[in-house]
């Protein structure tokens, strides 16, 4: 099997929200997808945006949406941001009682499904239902707030996850999220991950196209061993 290209999705969590288009398209030609962050206060304790904004910016480029739900009772929203467009929607293990279902419905839907891992998950359970998924999102620190320090231990559940989809030969991205920034990103990369959120380290840069160029270019060394 081929290995595929590293992606790189600035979370746009760590955006300006009043110039929100102006700074999804500052990352265009340089990101490979836009990380969009979905709280309803209740699954984690924050509010941030919702599907009307989403189908609004869906508009304004054409980065492909990584559509990260942290909500409770996604099998209910899930789906509309399959048809609004979004490439990806990923929902939490610990808000779904039956995750193989949803994911079902998000790709009959026309989008990627994705199954989230927040920090206190035992990763094992789950493993065996990831040839029903196209992404497994390990969040590397706790979900529902941007800005939070990396928390190096949890790549143990990347390997762990790396270590199953390379014996069952399966077509999955592992994607980390949480304190993903210049200082971090070769780790996450050496451990397995292929997909990588950042928020503060793309948005807080001065050239955010840069900055994702940039982090590209340190995983692609850490995974080449140069």
């Amino acid at each position: 099997m081929t290995v595929p290209p590293l992606i790189v999705a600035p979370s746009i969590l760590a955006a300006d929200f009043a110039r929100l288009a102006e700074e999804v398209r500052a990352v265009e030609g340089a990101a490979d997808w836009l990380h969009v962050d979905v709280m309803d206060n209740h699954f984690v304790p924050n509010l941030t945006i919702g599907l009307p904004v989403v189908q609004s910016l869906r508009a304004a480029t054409e980065l492909p949406f990584d559509v990260h739900l942290m909500i409770t009772d996604p099998h209910r929203w899930a789906p509309g941001y399959a048809d609004a467009g979004a490439y990806n929607v990923t929902f939490h293990a610990e808000a779904c009682d039956n995750p193989v279902a949803l994911a079902k419905d998000l790709r009959a839907a026309g989008a990627k499904a994705g199954l989230a891992i927040d920090r206190d998950t035992p990763i094992e359970p789950y493993l065996e239902l990831l040839p029903s998924f196209d992404t497994l999102l390990i969040m590397t620190i706790k979900a529902g707030f941007g800005g939070q320090r990396f928390v190096p231990e949890l790549l143990d559940k990347v390997r762990a996850a790396r270590r199953h989809v390379d014996t069952g030969h399966l077509e999955l991205r592992i994607e980390v999220d949480g304190g993903i920034a210049a200082d971090t990103i070769e780790q996450a990369a050496a451990a397995g991950a292929d997909a990588f959120v950042a928020g503060t380290a793309v948005y807080g840069a001065d050239d955010p196209a840069e900055a994702v160029r940039r982090l590209r270019g340190l995983a692609e060394r850490a995974v080449s061993g140069v």
